[in-house]
C-alpha cells in the first residue's frame, strides 16, 4: 500500500512521521504546489493533506484512492461530492486544537487589553529607562473583568473560551448567526451581539454563508471601544472593510490569526496599521496539538483498514 503525505512541513519537524509507515509504503513531501500534486498520488491509496486542493478534475483521474486523510478539522479543499461518487474515503479529525486555540484566543486579548506588544517595545526602546516616573501610562490598560466576551461559532473551541472567559469574569454572550436557527440555548442575535460586545471572537467555519459577515456596516454597529479577535477563517472578515474600520477607529482594534490569502500578501494593508496584531496561523499549532493531529490520522487510517467505518471522522458536505 503507498501512502502519501502531501504536506509535511505543515505538520512540522518536531513531528515523527515514521508512524505511518506501520502502514505500507511511506513517501513524505515537505511541500507539494498544484503541479506536482497527480505525479505524487497517481498511484497512492491513502494520501495525506492539509491544504493542497483535491478536486473534481483531479479525484477523478485516481483510480487507485481509497483514502483522503486532511490533517485538519476544515476540508473544504476537498471535493466531498466526487470522492463520494468513486467510494474515496475522506476523513478529517475533530478538536484536536481546542485547547491551543481557545489559549491563543485569549493571549491575542490580553495583548491588545493590557497593551502587551506597545509596552515590551518601550522597554527594548530604551523609552522606559527615560521614564521620569518609575512606570510608564502610555498606553491603554483594561481589565478584562465585568466585560462583556460575544463569541460567535459555539461548539468545542467556542465553549472552551467561554469557560476561560468565565473564569476572567466576563459576561459571556453566545451569538446567533444570520439565517440559522438555534434550539439549544438561549442566544443574543446577530445585530445585538455585536454592539454590545466589548471583545467579539470568532470560531464560526468559513461557508458560503458566512463569507465577509463582517463587513462595514457590522463594523459600525460596534462599539468604539471594542475588539475583534478572529482565530477561524480569514473570509469571515472583509479584510479591506476591516482596515477602514481600524484606520477611522470605528472599532478600537483587532487582532487575527488567519487572512483571506495564506501566507499574508506582501501588500497586505493592515500590516501598516498600528492597532492591530497578526499571527500567522498558529492558533492551531501547539505541540500537543499537533501530535493529537496526528493521533488522529493514525486512528482514521487503522480503523479504515479494519472496515470500522462507523468509528471514523468522515468528512461530510
Amino acid at each position: 500500500m503507498k501512502i502519501v503525505i502531501l504536506e509535511a512541513l505543515t505538520l512540522g519537524d518536531d513531528i515523527d512521521l515514521s508512524i505511518f509507515k506501520q502502514f505500507g509504503n511511506l513517501l513524505v513531501y515537505q511541500t507539494t504546489n498544484a503541479k506536482q500534486v497527480f505525479e505524487r498520488i497517481e498511484d497512492a491509496e491513502i494520501v495525506i493533506t492539509n491544504k493542497v486542493n483535491l478536486g473534481k478534475d483531479l479525484l477523478q483521474k485516481l483510480s487507485d484512492l481509497k483514502l483522503i486523510c486532511v490533517a485538519a478539522a476544515g476540508y473544504n479543499n476537498i471535493d466531498i461530492e466526487c470522492a463520494r461518487k468513486q467510494d474515496i474515503v475522506v476523513t478529517n479529525v475533530k478538536n484536536y486544537s481546542t485547547e491551543a486555540v481557545a489559549q491563543h484566543t485569549f493571549s491575542l486579548i490580553l495583548a491588545l487589553q493590557n497593551s502587551l506588544i506597545n509596552y515590551a517595545a518601550e522597554t527594548r526602546s530604551g523609552n522606559w529607562s527615560k521614564s521620569p516616573i518609575f512606570t510608564m501610562l502610555n498606553h491603554p490598560f483594561y481589565e478584562l473583568n465585568g466585560k462583556k466576551i460575544g463569541i460567535l461559532g459555539y461548539g468545542a473551541i467556542g465553549k472552551r473560551v467561554a469557560e476561560i472567559a468565565n473564569a476572567f469574569g466576563m459576561q459571556v454572550l453566545i451569538g446567533k448567526r444570520p439565517g440559522v436557527k438555534y434550539t439549544d440555548i438561549k442566544r443574543v442575535e446577530f445585530n445585538d451581539l455585536l454592539a454590545e460586545s466589548d471583545v467579539l471572537t470568532l470560531h464560526t467555519p468559513l461557508s458560503e454563508s458566512t463569507r465577509n459577515l463582517l463587513s462595514i456596516n457590522e463594523f459600525r454597529l460596534m462599539k468604539p471601544s471594542s475588539i475583534l479577535i478572529n482565530v477561524a477563517r480569514g473570509g469571515i472578515v472583509k479584510e479591506t472593510d476591516l482596515f477602514l474600520a481600524l484606520k477611522d477607529h470605528i472599532i478600537r482594534g483587532a487582532a487575527i490569526d488567519v487572512c483571506e490569502k495564506e501566507p499574508i500578501q506582501p501588500d497586505n494593508k493592515l500590516t501598516d496599521l498600528q492597532n492591530i496584531l497578526i499571527t500567522p496561523h498558529i492558533a492551531w499549532a501547539s505541540l500537543e496539538s499537533r501530535k493529537r493531529l496526528i493521533d488522529g490520522i493514525v486512528d482514521n487510517i487503522r480503523k479504515y483498514l479494519l472496515g470500522e467505518v462507523d468509528g471514523i471522522n468522515i468528512a461530510k458536505n
